[in-house]
């Protein structure tokens, strides 16, 4: 809390909740693109580079549509490759659904935290704990500013963006979600997802 307090101090505009999160992002990270369309575009090669050895990833409207419509290509394959290279990973999901999130923690074989109650930084150390590495070496990949690139923000871990999935907006996105996500190209690649019977 020390460090949002100083941040705070430091800038004019720091009543904006918007500002702050912007500001935010431009401070975290150093050698990885701070915005990306989806997950499979991320550069393994470029994150190994960076040193980064583990990565925390969300799960609705980044890996699976929160509506369970839609998943991100190539998702499975870039996060077996991932592995493969060494990168451990974790995901941590604000969703209520937890028949869903231990569906993919088994399906993809990655630890996961639900409700994380992202940005607050409790998920986030004990992600970083488990996987025994520093916040320097775990990028936090999501989709959303206030949650999953202001937790990354709060711990002192490098983020990347992803656009969101298609998925029915919720209240608080029809008010500030052109702030806070960046929607999913019209002209990019997106899979259909059918949930299995033994889903729920």
């Amino acid at each position: 809390m020390d460090r949002i307090k100083r941040f705070r101090k430091s800038t004019k505009a720091s009543n904006n909740p918007i500002f702050f999160e912007k500001r935010a992002v431009r401070k975290t990270n150093s050698g990885l693109p701070r915005q990306i369309p989806r997950l499979a575009l991320i550069s393994i090669e470029e994150l190994l580079k960076s040193k980064i050895q583990g990565v925390i990833i969300d799960l609705d409207n980044t890996i699976i549509s929160e509506d369970d419509l839609y998943l991100s290509p190539d998702v499975e394959y870039w996060i077996e490759k991932a592995k493969a290279l060494g990168i451990r990973f974790y995901i941590l999901s604000n969703g209520k659904r937890k028949y869903r999130v231990q569906y993919w923690s088994e399906y993809l074989n990655i630890p996961a935290i639900s409700p994380a109650r992202k940005p607050f930084p409790k998920a986030f150390r004990f992600a970083l704990d488990n996987m025994r590495l520093s916040p320097d070496q775990v990028v936090v990949v999501g989709d959303s500013r206030h949650t999953d690139i202001l937790g990354a923000w709060i711990l002192g871990c490098p983020s990347i963006q992803v656009a969101s999935l298609p998925h029915p907006p919720r209240w608080w996105e029809k008010l500030l979600g052109k702030y806070l996500q960046t929607p999913y190209p019209k002209d990019m690649l997106l899979w259909d997802f059918l949930p299995p019977k033994s889903y729920k």
